[in-house]
C-alpha cells in the first residue's frame, strides 16, 4: 500500500478551522440530527442529549468527547496477510468504484450482472495499485435483491485475497457478512483484529435512516470498522456554500461516530467525506469539479484537526463515456486526493456517469492515473549516486548519455513505463490499429482477466462458506 510521505496540502486558516468548528457546533445543538431508529435514540437519551421525537439535539463538547475514544488508527487483516492493511497516519488504502447499477464494456450500456461483479473483483485483485475492490463494484441485477448480498461477500471472500468491504443495506445483510467472515477468519481473530470496513452514508441533511443504522449497529458491535459518510451535493443535500458544507459534513460525521462510541467504545471508524456540487443549470450532479477539489483538500485539514483517520477521493466524473472529460475530471479529483493524503479512497477505479456505470475501460484508465499519482508522489531520491557525476565525466560537453555507463545499468528501471498510454510514433500507432486509450484500455482489461488466477482458499472453508450462501438464500425464499 501507498505511504504518502509527502507534505499535505492545506488551505484553512486558523480563523477559518475555528469559524467552521463554530459552525458544525451550532448545527448539532440548535438544529440538532435525526436518528431513525429507537435504539440509537435511547442511547443519546441515557447520556442525557436533548431528544425530541427522532431528532436528538447533541452537546458539541459530548460529541467530541465520545469522538476521542475512536483509535486514530487500525489494522485490518486481508485473507492473504501480505494484503493487510493500515488505517490511518500517512497510509493509503485504495479501492474499486462503489454501488453502480449499470455497466459499461466498450460502447455497451447495460444492466450490471452477477458476471460483471466477479470481473470487476477479478480485475481489482490483478491491479497492486488497488488494495481492496471495494464492496457494491456493482449491483448484479440478475440476483434476487434479497439474497444478491450473499453473492456479492462470497465473491468478495473467495475471488481475491485483498480486504473488502461489507454489506450494508440492511441490519441482516450486515449479520450475513459477519458471519461468513467469522468462518473464514474465525470469531476471535476479528474481533481482536477486523477484517471488513463498511461503508454508512447519511441520508443528508442531517439524517441517518433506519437501514443504515441497523448496518451500523451490527458492524460496531462486532468490532469492524465503519465509515460514516454524509452525502452531499451542494444546492441538493447541502447549502450552495463549500464553507456551509463543510460544517454540515462535521456535524452529521461527529453525529454518527460520537453513536459509534456509545454502541462500543473504542471500535474503530473513518470520518467519511463524499462532497460534489449540483449543476444549477440542470439539477443533475457535477463531478470532477473545482468545487468538491476545494471541499476535499479542506475535509483533510480538518479530519487532521480532529483527529481521526478519513476517507474520500476517487477517480470521479460525470462524463457518459471514456473520453477526455473523464480522464481530466478524474484527475481533477485524484490529484487533490494526493495533496490531501485521505487514509481510504473509494471510487478509485472504474467510475463513470457520476456513478451510475461502472465502466470495464475506465477502470483501466484510472489505474494509470494511480500508477503515476505513485510515482509522483515517491519523494525525490537526492544524493550522490543520484546526481551521477560519473556520467558528466565519461560524456563531456556537447555529447548524450544513451550509451553512458549510468543509463545503461539503470535504463529498464529509471522512468516511468505506462499501462496505456502510447508513445508510439505516428507510423508504428497505425500499424497497430491506430487505437485510442478507450481501445487500448478494452484489450488490457480482457488481457488480464485471461491471466486472472484465482488466490488458494482452503477448500474446506470455501464449502463452509458456500453451505452457509446456500441456507441462507433458502431462509430468505430465494
Amino acid at each position: 500500500m501507498l505511504i504518502n510521505k509527502m507534505p499535505r496540502y492545506e488551505i484553512l486558516s486558523e480563523e477559518a478551522i475555528d469559524t467552521l468548528d463554530k459552525g458544525w457546533r451550532r448545527i448539532v445543538s440548535e438544529l440538532g440530527v435525526e436518528f431513525l431508529s429507537d435504539e440509537a435514540l435511547e442511547l443519546f437519551r441515557r447520556e442525557g442529549q436533548q431528544v425530541d421525537g427522532q431528532n436528538v439535539k447533541l452537546d458539541p463538547d459530548f460529541v467530541l468527547e465520545q469522538v476521542a475514544k475512536a483509535p486514530r488508527g487500525f489494522d485490518i487483516q486481508a485473507r492473504n496477510p501480505e494484503r493487510s492493511v493500515h488505517i490511518g497516519g500517512d497510509h493509503m488504502v485504495f479501492s474499486a468504484v462503489y454501488g453502480c447499477p449499470f455497466v459499461r464494456e466498450g460502447i455497451e450500456r447495460r444492466n450490471a450482472s452477477m458476471n460483471d461483479f466477479e470481473n470487476l473483483v477479478k480485475l481489482s485483485h490483478a491491479f497492486p495499485q488497488l488494495d481492496s475492490p471495494g464492496g457494491t463494484i456493482c449491483e448484479p441485477e440478475d440476483r434476487p435483491l434479497d439474497s444478491r448480498h450473499l453473492d456479492m461477500v462470497y465473491a468478495l471472500m473467495t475471488l481475491t485475497d485483498k480486504i473488502f468491504m461489507g454489506s450494508v443495506t440492511s441490519g441482516p445483510n450486515a449479520a450475513d457478512t459477519i458471519a461468513m467472515a467469522e468462518i473464514v477468519f474465525g470469531r476471535e481473530s476479528i474481533e481482536q483484529t477486523p477484517c471488513v470496513i463498511s461503508l454508512i452514508n447519511v441520508n443528508s441533511p442531517l439524517r441517518y435512516d433506519d437501514r443504515m443504522l441497523a448496518a451500523l449497529f451490527e458492524y460496531v458491535r462486532a468490532n469492524q470498522p465503519v465509515i460514516v459518510t454524509p452525502f452531499l451535493l451542494m444546492g441538493a443535500m447541502s447549502p450552495v456554500s463549500v464553507a456551509a458544507t463543510l460544517a454540515q459534513q462535521m456535524a452529521e460525521a461527529m453525529a454518527g461516530i460520537a453513536l459509534t462510541q456509545l454502541i462500543r467504545p473504542g471500535c474503530p471508524v473513518v470520518f467519511g467525506s463524499f462532497l460534489s456540487n449540483t449543476d444549477m443549470q440542470s439539477g443533475s450532479p457535477s463531478f470532477g469539479t473545482p468545487e468538491s477539489a476545494i471541499g476535499l483538500l479542506c475535509t483533510g485539514q480538518i479530519a487532521r484537526h480532529i483527529g481521526l483517520p478519513w476517507r474520500s477521493g476517487g477517480g470521479l466524473t460525470s462524463s457518459q463515456t471514456v473520453d477526455a472529460q473523464a480522464a481530466y475530471e478524474a484527475m481533477m479529483t485524484m490529484l487533490p486526493t494526493m495533496l490531501a493524503g485521505p487514509n481510504y479512497v473509494m471510487h478509485a477505479a472504474g467510475w463513470l456517469e457520476s456513478g451510475l456505470v461502472s465502466c470495464y475501460e475506465k477502470f483501466i484508465v484510472d489505474i494509470e492515473i494511480l500508477r503515476m499519482l505513485y510515482e509522483e508522489f515517491t519523494p525525490l531520491e537526492v544524493s550522490e549516486e543520484s546526481l551521477a557525476f560519473s556520467a558528466h565525466e565519461e560524456v563531456g560537453a556537447g555529447g548524450h548519455f544513451l550509451g553512458a555507463a549510468h543509463t545503461l545499468e539503470r535504463f529498464r528501471e529509471c522512468f516511468y513505463r505506462p499501462l496505456l498510454s502510447s508513445t508510439a510514433n505516428y507510423e508504428r500507432w497505425s500499424r497497430d490499429g491506430g487505437k485510442d486509450a478507450a481501445a487500448r484500455a478494452s484489450d488490457i482489461w480482457r488481457k488480464t482477466l485471461e491471466e486472472y488466477e484465482e488466490p488458494e482458499l482452503d477448500p474446506d472453508l470455501k464449502a463452509e462458506l458456500k453451505a452457509y450462501v446456500d441456507r441462507r438464500r433458502t431462509e430468505l425464499g430465494d
